[in-house]
């Protein structure tokens, strides 16, 4: 078992988002970055960046946009070694990532982070979430979520009954 795995099992905190909030959310990071740019192009962290990417996107009106594809979960909660599956373009890294934008979803333990940034070194790198082992390698977040707190996106949810948390505690 992992790190992160341990980190999945161990976690006794869940941060449920709803599409509402994570479009909000996803809103305040675009009008942090309005600031910090203007921007040339950005990278979209597949899977879970594509969202926000498309949300950034737009409030910044940027067009030219590219993805970095890695795989670090096998299946939904293992996380493992960061695969990179399609780096991003020779005209995006030709010059480190400068003016560039990276968007992701989460900067967990900074792995993805890390493996992104041997190619786009000047990149702005943002994401929605981050946890304590995450945010010192993005330049902007929104929310700070504790290290054993588990995210459950809204594409990752349906609707269900939710017990109430006094009933999960055996109250």
């Amino acid at each position: 078992m992992n790190d992160s795995t341990a980190q999945k099992a161990a976690a006794e905190k869940a941060f449920h988002v709803s599409w509402d909030q994570f479009h909000r959310d996803a809103r305040a990071l675009a009008w942090r970055l309005s600031a910090a740019g203007p921007f040339s192009g950005m990278v979209a962290v597949t899977r879970g960046g594509l969202v926000p990417a498309a949300i950034v996107a737009r409030e910044l009106n940027l067009r030219i946009i590219d993805t970095f594809c890695v795989a670090s979960y096998r299946g939904e909660t293992i996380q493992g070694d960061i695969e990179i599956l399609k780096s991003v373009a020779p005209e995006f890294s030709g010059s480190g990532g400068e003016g560039l934008l990276v968007i992701d979803d989460l900067a967990d333990t900074g792995a993805t982070v890390n493996a992104l940034r041997t190619i786009l070194p000047r990149a702005h790198v943002a994401t929605v979430y981050a946890k304590p082992l995450g945010r010192p390698r993005v330049d902007t977040f929104v929310t700070e979520v504790s290290q054993d707190t588990w995210i459950y996106f809204p594409w990752d949810l349906g609707l269900s009954f939710q017990a109430p948390i006094s009933s999960r505690e055996g109250r």
